[in-house]
């Protein structure tokens, strides 16, 4: 479960920037976000995302136009619906289409965020990690690889100070 104050939930949400990047977000304003196919993970969205808690979008498997590694925090946003099923698990045209879904017993959930803003910049994997703040947050952790996790209150405030500090020339 993520860390609580006055009931704000924080949380990292995963996503590849060619499917559904910040700036996809940034142009809708808001997106229900589907497509999460691991019971942890829907879990999360399922029972413990609320509206007003906050989220950091993490691009993963991502590249700049000269092809280097752009994996990392990108921006933030806010959960604006709980939990709710996965409508494209029942939809054969979808991609995320799960024959075994169904309308009266859904297995997949999803939440709608909103936009907040994009960080001021990057916030790559390889910075996160050698932040001792961050070592037990879960996107650092080796063989981590849920597309939902849950942040702790200190880890968010950890990565808000991050983004005010300008990149380690080392880390470049």
């Amino acid at each position: 479960m993520a860390a609580k104050n006055k009931g704000t939930r924080y949380w990292l949400f995963k996503t590849e920037p060619d499917v559904y990047s910040i700036d996809d977000l940034a142009k809708e304003k808001t997106c229900y976000w589907e497509g999460i196919r691991n019971y942890q993970a829907r879990n999360s969205l399922r029972d413990d995302a609320k509206p007003g808690d906050q989220v950091l979008i993490y691009h993963s498997n991502a590249k700049t136009k000269e092809g280097k590694p752009a994996i990392g925090l990108v921006g933030i946003a806010e959960v604006c619906k709980a939990g709710y099923p996965d409508h494209t698990a029942l939809d054969p045209k979808s991609k995320y289409y799960d024959p075994k879904s169904k309308f009266d017993n859904p297995t997949w959930y999803m939440v709608d965020v909103k936009f907040v803003r994009k960080l001021k910049r990057l916030i790559s994997l390889q910075e996160l990690k050698s932040n001792p703040a961050l070592e037990n947050m879960l996107v650092v952790q080796q063989g981590s690889r849920l597309s939902i996790q849950p942040v702790q209150e200190t880890e968010w405030q950890s990565v808000l100070q991050m983004e005010k500090t300008p990149l380690n020339e080392e880390l470049k």
